[in-house]
C-alpha cells in the first residue's frame, strides 16, 4: 500500500523519498537531477510512473514508446512529473510454452515496481492478451492511483477482396491450406497482409476483450479501448490520460475505489454482451482476487443468462474492431445494457458508468445490435458443471455450432499435446463427426502454464469430408480469436487428479449446454476406481520461476494466480 495517510489524501507519497531530511533525500534528488531535470520537479509535483510494456518481441505493444510520449505531454501539462519505467512484455505469438506462464510474473513486476519507487500515480501501458490483466493485477495489489492506456487493435488485414481478422481468419485459411485448397503462393500472400500494423488482434479475442473489460471496470477513459493502434486519437487519449492521472492523485482515486464488486459485475455483463474471449473468466477472477473480491464461476453463468449478445464481431460475429470503433465502441454498447449495469460505479474520469454512457450514440446497428435485436439471447460464455468438470469449465456458445450444444458421443483421447499433434492428420485416425476429442495434461500444472492449446485442430480426415466442427474438450485455454464447440478450463485439471485424467477412448461423453453439464457416462463406482489408480505426471520444472509457478498456481476456477498473491484479510 502507499504511505498516504487516509486523513490527508493530498500528501504525496513521493515526498517520503524526496523530502526526507537526511542524506538520502538529498541523494535521491541529486541522482534524478543527473538525468537533466531542474530542481522544481520536486516542488510538490505528483510523480507519475509510466509502466511501459513496449517490446520489439511483442508486435501488439511495439508502438507504446510513442504512446508513452503522449502520456508525458499530458502529465507535464497538468503539473505532474512523468517518469517512464519498463516492465516485462508478454508477446502472445512468440513466447513458449505460453505467455500465460508469465502473467503472474509480470503482475509481480508491476506491483513491486510501483511499491518500491516514489510514485504518486501510475499510467499502465498494455495491449497484448496477458499484459492488460497483469497490469491490472499489479496495480490492484499496489493500490496507488492508476489509469490504463491500451495500445489498441491493429489495422484490419486485407487479402485480395477479403478483409481479414488476425487469428480468426488465419485459422480458417490454414485449414484451407492444410487441405490443398490454397496454394503456397496464396498462403505467402496472406502471411504478408493479415497483420498490417502494430497493435493487438483486430477481432474480439482476448486482447480486445480485456482492454474493453478494463474500460468496463472503469480503469480507462471512456471509448479508449477500441481506438485503432495507428489512429491519432490513440495518442490524444493517451495525453488526456496523462492529464487525468495527475488529478486522480490529488483526489486519491485508487484502484480499490474503482474496481469494486459492482464494477466486476459490470465487466462480466459487458463481456457477455461483447461475446468476449473465454479467457476473460480466468483473468477477471484473478484481478478480483487481488482485491479480496470473491468471483465464483456461478456469477458468470448467472449474468450470461440475463445478458444478450450484441457485438457483431469475429469470431462470434462478422465484423472487426475498426468497425466496432466506428459504430460507437464500448460506450454505445454499454448504453444498450445500462439497465443491467451498476450505473453508479465510479470510473477513472471521476464520473459514473451511467454518466459516461447514457448519451453515447451508435452509428451502425448491424455492428452493435439494439437490445431488442440481439445476435443471441444469452451472453457469449457459459459455465459448465457435471462429473467431468466438478469445479467448472467454460464454453463460448456464440462461436459454437448450435447442433452440437446437445451432443453425446465416444471419446477419442490424446494424453497430451504431443500425441495430439502426432495423430491429428493421420488418415486412419478412428474418428467420426460424432466423436468427442479429449486432450489431457494441458492445464496450469500439466502443460505447464495453461497454454492456448484447447482449439484442437479438426482432424484432417474430417476436414477432407467437409466437416468443420466437432465437440472438443480439454483442461487448456484457447485463443479468444478461436471458434468451435470447444469445452475449456476443465477443473480440476487432469494433472491435478481431476476426472478428465481418467477418460478413456470409447467412453461416452455427454455435452448438455442448455443444462450446463458435461458428463462422463460411467458409474460412480467406476469413476472412483479409476481415480484411485491416478498417478500425477512428473513436474516439468524443478527450479526457478517454473517451480515457483507449479508450487503456487491455483486452478482455473480460482484465476490461476499464485496463492500467496491473493488478497488476505480484506472483506
Amino acid at each position: 500500500m502507499g504511505t498516504t495517510p487516509p486523513d490527508n489524501p493530498r500528501k504525496l507519497r513521493s515526498q517520503d523519498w524526496f523530502r526526507e531530511p537526511t542524506y538520502y533525500g538529498f541523494a535521491r534528488r541529486a541522482w534524478l537531477r543527473s538525468e537533466g531535470f531542474n530542481a522544481d520537479v520536486f516542488d510538490g509535483k505528483p510523480v507519475i510512473g509510466i509502466a511501459n510494456s513496449w517490446s520489439e518481441l511483442n508486435n501488439c505493444n511495439a508502438h507504446l514508446r510513442q504512446v508513452a510520449e503522449a502520456v508525458k505531454r499530458g502529465v507535464w501539462a497538468a503539473g505532474g512529473f512523468p517518469l517512464e519505467f519498463p516492465t516485462i512484455s508478454l508477446g502472445e505469438m512468440l513466447m513458449r510454452p505460453t505467455a500465460m506462464l508469465f502473467r503472474n510474473l509480470m503482475a509481480m513486476d508491476v506491483e513491486e515496481s510501483i511499491r518500491a519507487n516514489p510514485l504518486d500515480g501510475v499510467v499502465l501501458l498494455c495491449g497484448c492478451d496477458k499484459t492488460t490483466p497483469a497490469m491490472l493485477m499489479g496495480a490492484a495489489s499496489a493500490d496507488v492511483p492508476s489509469i490504463l492506456v491500451p495500445g489498441g487493435p491493429m489495422l484490419s488485414g486485407q487479402w485480395r477482396d477479403r478483409q481479414l481478422g488476425a487469428g480468426t481468419d488465419g485459422r480458417k485459411l490454414f485449414d484451407l491450406f492444410r487441405t490443398g485448397r490454397l496454394t503456397e503462393e496464396e498462403w505467402c500472400e496472406i502471411e504478408g497482409s493479415i497483420a498490417r500494423s502494430a497493435g493487438h488482434c483486430t477481432v474480439m479475442g482476448t486482447a480486445s476483450t480485456m482492454t474493453n473489460l478494463a474500460e468496463a471496470l472503469g480503469m480507462t477513459l471512456p471509448g479508449c479501448a477500441a481506438i485503432p493502434a495507428p489512429d491519432s486519437r490513440r495518442l490524444a487519449t493517451a495525453e488526456s490520460s496523462g492529464r487525468r492521472i495527475v488529478e486522480m492523485v490529488r483526489e486519491d482515486l485508487r484502484p480499490s475505489r474503482i474496481m469494486t464488486a459492482r464494477a466486476f459485475e459490470n465487466a462480466i455483463t459487458v463481456d457477455m454482451a461483447l461475446g468476449g474471449s473465454t479467457n476473460a473468466v480466468v483473468h477477471l477472477v484473478a484481478i478480483a482476487g487481488r482485491l479480496g473480491i470473491p468471483l465464483p464461476l456461478e456469477d458468470f453463468d448467472r449474468i450470461s443468462r440475463r445478458t444478450p449478445y450484441l457485438a457483431n464481431i469475429k469470431p462470434s460475429g462478422q465484423y472487426l474492431m475498426e468497425d466496432f470503433f466506428r459504430a460507437g465502441a464500448l460506450p454505445a454498447l454499454m448504453r444498450e445494457i445500462l439497465d443491467l449495469l451498476a450505473g453508479e460505479a465510479i470510473t477513472v474520469n471521476g464520473r459514473t458508468v451511467a454518466e459516461n454512457s447514457a448519451q453515447a450514440p451508435c452509428w451502425d446497428r448491424d455492428v452493435i445490435r439494439a437490445r431488442d435485436n440481439p445476435l443471441h439471447p444469452e451472453g457469449g460464455t457459459v459455465i459448465l458443471g457435471g462429473n467431468l468438470a466438478p469445479d467448472g469449465a467454460v464454453l463460448k456458445q456464440t462461436a459454437a455450432s448450435p447442433h452440437l450444444l446437445s451432443h453425446r458421443g465416444p471419446a477419442l483421447v490424446f494424453e497430451n499435446i504431443r500425441e495430439m499433434r502426432a495423430r491429428i492428420d493421420d488418415p486412419d485416425l478412428p474418428v467420426t463427426p460424432a466423436s468427442v476429442l479429449v486432450m489431457k495434461n494441458c492445464g496450469p500444472k500439466g502443460a505447464p502454464g495453461f497454454p492456448e492449446w484447447g482449439h484442437i485442430p479438426m482432424p484432417r480426415v474430417l476436414l477432407d469430408r467437409g466437416v468443420d466442427d466437432m465437440v472438443r474438450i480439454s483442461d487448456a485455454r484457447m485463443s479468444g480469436t478461436s471458434f468451435g464447440t470447444v469445452v475449456l478450463h476443465v477443473a480440476p485439471e487432469s494433472a491435478a487428479g481431476g476426472p478428465l485424467a481418467i477418460v478413456r477412448t470409447g467412453d461416452e461423453i455427454v455435452l448438455d449446454v442448455p443444462n450446463r453439464r458435461v458428463e462422463l457416462n460411467i458409474t460412480a463406482e467406476e469413476m472412483a476406481r479409476r481415480l484411485g489408480q491416478f498417478a500425477p505426471p512428473p513436474p516439468a520444472y524443478d527450479r526457478g520461476y517454473g517451480k515457483l509457478f507449479l508450487d503456487h498456481v491455483t486452478q482455473a476456477n480460482l484465476g490461476c494466480d499464485f496463492d500467496f498473491l491473493r488478497a488476505v484479510g480484506k472483506p
